[in-house]
């Protein structure tokens, strides 16, 4: 029961800051999303962190990984903007926009991801882990 609790509290804290991004960087729809795609790059860097640093330490519980991966970051992320955000450039006849857009998101969240992991075990002072389980633990 307290993952659930844990997820539940992370999405009310990770929604916020989302929100909050969303209100300090606005954009018309015809324009760059500037707000979902830092929003993506910082998420996936953060979850890259996580899994190459805290989460490699076993005294972390499994509540937490749960609470902070789940649900602040996952809800803090979103693939369903970055699709929409693309569909409506297109549809505003920014094609190039719309595919530099989902290029930058793609190539930025990998190499954001990679840097995350890589500063996390380096400050954990562990290899890089070569998988993550479903339940939040580094292998």
């Amino acid at each position: 029961m307290l993952p659930y609790l844990a997820v539940f509290a992370g999405g009310l804290v990770g929604t916020g800051l989302r929100l909050a991004m969303d209100l300090a960087l606005p954009h018309p729809d015809s324009g760059f999303p500037w707000s979902t795609l830092i929003v993506n790059l910082l998420g996936t860097f953060a979850l890259g962190w996580l899994a190459g640093g805290l989460w490699t330490r076993p005294s972390v519980p499994t509540w937490l990984k749960a609470g902070v991966g789940s649900g602040v970051v996952g809800s803090f992320t979103t693939l369903s903007a970055v699709m929409g955000s693309a569909a409506i450039l297109g549809r505003e006849g920014e094609a190039w926009l719309a595919a530099a857009y989902l290029g930058v998101s793609i190539v930025g969240g990998l190499a954001a991801a990679t840097a995350g992991l890589k500063v996390g075990s380096s400050i954990a002072h562990r290899p890089m882990p070569v998988e993550v389980t479903d339940d939040g633990a580094t292998l």
